[in-house]
């Protein structure tokens, strides 16, 4: 499947689960190490490296080294960003394992949250729904970098 159809699929899964509760899965502490900016005639790109930690009820571990979050705002368009990470560390149930993320946005949702579409891909038994879930990730600040919050609806 297309990375663009599969965006769209997110989206419309998210769409109907609307009358659902979510529930957040993942918490990512971003430690902002090194960012790369590119200023053009009406159009900017930026790489921010990144590393690491989670802390959560699914998982405990950290960002491996190589993660990196593009965003591009180009003039006329809607902000995009793309981020591209593994963890490694422990699942739930106490058993080594990474897991991939690749977590893309675009634009922001009507009440002006910047929302995006995870995908996770993962080798832990016990987190393998994951891959298949509706996923939903929200950004919060904090000193050091970001705070990603990944949802489903599942």
């Amino acid at each position: 499947m297309s990375q663009r159809l599969h965006i769209f699929k997110q989206r419309m899964d998210l769409t109907m689960c609307k009358e659902k509760a979510f529930k957040e899965v993942l918490t990512i502490k971003v430690e902002i190490t090194a960012v790369d900016e590119v200023l053009g005639r009406g159009k900017t790109v930026r790489m921010i490296h990144f590393g690491g930690s989670v802390d959560c009820d699914n998982f405990k571990g950290i960002i491996l080294p190589g993660g990196v979050d593009t965003q591009k705002d180009f003039e006329g368009e809607s902000f995009k960003l793309s981020a591209r990470y593994i963890l490694e560390g422990e699942d739930r149930e106490g058993k080594k394992c990474r897991i991939f993320v690749e977590n893309n946005g675009e634009g922001f949702d009507p009440n002006g949250e910047n929302y995006t579409m995870p995908t996770i891909v993962t080798d832990s038994e016990a987190l393998a729904y994951l891959e298949n879930a509706n996923l939903k990730g929200t950004i919060e600040p904090w000193e050091k970098g970001v705070i990603i919050h990944i949802l489903s609806c599942d």
